[in-house]
């Protein structure tokens, strides 16, 4: 259940005790933070955190059940903040998004982590290199986790921008790049872009609050107001983050519109041509028709060039047809 547990004070980390208020207990006493990450963890593995760090039930519920959206809560002992970090699969062109819960308190960390798509390993390995980041405490935690998480967001963001443009490529072929398999292309595109943006737009409001912006001028408590510049500038990225989104959607949407106008105006070409293959055909089938009337007064029966005749104004009535045609574009 624990995947890593610590202490650190004055930004250099000393391995925690085994018992967790233990832990806390020394964090207290050297003036420093613990710092304990779990990964998917049950019901009863997770009843002594709540219980040694006093958690809300509410916010355990959360961090428990996962499938959250991206917000802060803040309680009476700690405060409660869940992001959505994704990875993109460019070998299946899928967008997957995991969940990260964090607990903080006045002297300690706890994060929760569900799925796969995590920084949280690279983030506490870059925070240990960086003693001066890590010794302000709790809130360098926090902001490094919002930090590398949104950070990431931009690369997906930019891989995405790359498969987009090769899909409006092969929308824009002669082809169409094959209608049935662009549609369905384009269709699930648009579907990793939802995914994408249900990580990235409601995490705009917590992380707002926490730059202290707009309405929410106060602080918070547990974090720092030193650290608000920090917040704003991960803010900016995600407004960067957010706004490229906005694009994506727009431009994959306009590029469905598109796709299904060019298969309307194939349809419309397909349906001129097969009509002028049917008014060509229509002509000697008529002829034929009359001909074939078993009638004994018809004064072409024994005329002696009727046949070559009649076949000779087949053939010119289907040259001019198709010239005809040739000429207004049905052919």
């Amino acid at each position: 259940m624990i995947v890593d547990c610590a202490v650190y004070r004055h930004g250099h980390r000393t391995e925690g005790p085994d018992d967790l208020s233990d832990a806390l207990a020394e964090a207290r006493a050297v003036g420093g933070f613990v710092w304990i990450g779990l990964h998917e963890p049950s019901e009863r593995e997770f009843d002594l955190v709540t219980e040694e760090f006093g958690l809300h039930p509410l916010a355990v519920e959360d961090a428990l059940k996962a499938h959250q959206r991206p917000k802060l809560e803040v309680y009476d002992d700690s405060m409660f903040m869940v992001l959505k970090p994704v990875v993109y699969e460019p070998q299946n062109d899928t967008v997957r998004a995991g969940e990260v819960m964090v607990f903080l308190g006045d002297c300690f960390v706890v994060t929760v982590r569900h799925g796969e798509s995590s920084p949280l390993a690279a983030v506490r390995h870059r925070l240990e290199d960086e003693p001066e980041m890590l010794g302000k405490g709790p809130t360098a935690v926090l902001y490094a986790i919002s930090d590398a998480i949104v950070d990431h967001y931009l690369e997906v963001a930019t891989e995405l921008q790359t498969d987009l443009e090769e899909l409006e490529a092969a929308v824009f072929e002669p082809d169409g790049g094959g209608s049935r398999n662009t549609a369905s292309r384009i269709y699930t595109f648009k579907r990793q872009v939802l995914e994408f943006r249900r990580a990235t737009g409601p995490l705009a409001l917590p992380l707002t609050r926490l730059a202290g912006t707009g309405q929410f001028g106060t602080g918070l408590p547990f974090v720092e107001d030193k650290a608000r510049p920090f917040f704003r500038d991960v803010l900016d990225h995600l407004a960067r983050v957010n706004e490229s989104v906005e694009a994506l959607d727009r431009l994959v949407s306009d590029i469905l519109a598109a796709h299904l106008a060019q298969m309307s105006v194939r349809q419309n070409d397909d349906m001129r041509k097969i009509s002028a293959w049917a008014a060509m055909a229509a002509i000697p089938t008529m002829i034929a028709g009359i001909y074939g009337m078993n009638f004994d007064h018809m004064p072409e029966l024994h005329f002696l060039w009727a046949y070559p005749a009649v076949i000779l104004l087949m053939a010119a009535l289907e040259v001019l047809l198709y010239h005809l045609f040739k000429r207004r574009g049905w052919l």
